[in-house]
């Protein structure tokens, strides 16, 4: 049996393991760093009750066409709702400080930056182009191939590709310094990132573009959306209570799962009672140089018109 390495760390205590970041914890890292430096955020959860939506996606999902759409793809598919409704958070900024001048730029298109697991358990920022153009079921097809491309991507060649634009786009700013410490970074010492060679990178290049994920497929998007109830299944405690924006973009949101609990619905008379009801958590946080109070709320009468009436969503497939 081979021998036990212990590690002892500098104040004597003994460590499990040292992990040095990779690409995508370097990415990560740079990306939230910059998002808390820079973005005055400002959150807030919405907690619906979602018990007759839950239901009316149940009795749907087993209907023909409903095959494969998940809770998931359907949140996606409500959010993306939610923003058509309210441009103000699908939205670029670009704010000089030192003049106080800026501009925020609203899209027509919702391109929802979305956090996925690889099959190695290593996670992904996909961009889902197009959100506003699509129906439910264009939704779960589209999904559905970019999780066939992920088996033929190699992490570390794909994010490598966006932070090779990203850091031209700092040079074009003319950061000079932070590019070079980038470049130092990613290519000596402990935090060296170990890329394909040879035949191995020759063989990645000959896959077609259209079996695996390109770097449009993981630049940034117009907001990004996490679910953290489709990574966490089964999750009845866990609220998210605040997500990182990434700039320039100018809103972020996390969705939590559905818990059980209970609460005061109206019986058969009127009255008001105790049920058991399910009910799901919305984290959103704006950047508050670019939206107010008031700038969001066409996004919340969206969603309350959805939970309150969920039957429409026959029509979304």
């Amino acid at each position: 049996m081979a021998e036990q390495k212990t590690y002892i760390g500098k104040k004597g205590w003994e460590r499990v393991r040292v992990i040095p970041f990779g690409m995508q914890r370097k990415i990560v890292a740079n990306m939230t760093m910059e998002s808390w430096r820079t973005i005055p955020h400002t959150a807030g959860i919405y907690e619906p009750d979602a018990t007759e939506f839950w239901n009316t996606f149940q009795r749907l999902r087993t209907q023909p066409g409903w095959e494969g759409v998940t809770i998931n793809t359907l949140m996606l598919y409500v959010i993306t709702q939610a923003l058509i409704a309210c441009p103000a958070m699908n939205a670029h900024i670009n704010f000089k400080p030192w003049t106080i001048n800026g501009t925020i730029e609203e899209f027509k298109d919702v391109n929802i930056s979305m956090p996925m697991a690889l099959p190695t358990g290593d996670m992904m920022t996909i961009n889902i182009h197009n959100c506003e153009s699509k129906s439910l079921r264009e939704l779960r097809d589209y999904i559905s191939d970019v999780r066939r491309r992920m088996a033929n991507t190699q992490l570390v060649e794909a994010m490598y590709e966006v932070a090779l634009d990203n850091s031209m786009q700092e040079l074009r700013r003319g950061r000079l310094l932070k590019v070079i410490g980038r470049l130092l970074g990613a290519n000596i010492g402990q935090g060296k990132v170990k890329r394909l060679k040879g035949d191995a990178k020759k063989a990645y290049n000959a896959i077609p573009e259209a079996d695996r994920l390109t770097k449009k497929d993981i630049e940034q998007g117009t907001i990004v959306v996490s679910n953290l109830g489709s990574v966490y299944r089964g999750n009845n405690y866990s609220v998210p209570c605040l997500i990182e924006i990434i700039p320039p973009q100018v809103a972020a949101i996390a969705i939590g799962g559905f818990t059980d609990r209970p609460g005061i619905v109206k019986d058969e008379n009127g009255a008001l009672t105790v049920a058991p009801r399910k009910y799901l958590s919305i984290n959103s946080a704006v950047d508050h140089r670019a939206c107010d109070f008031g700038d969001v709320m066409p996004f919340f009468k969206r969603l309350d018109e959805i939970f309150a009436n969920p039957e429409q969503m026959k029509d979304w497939l």
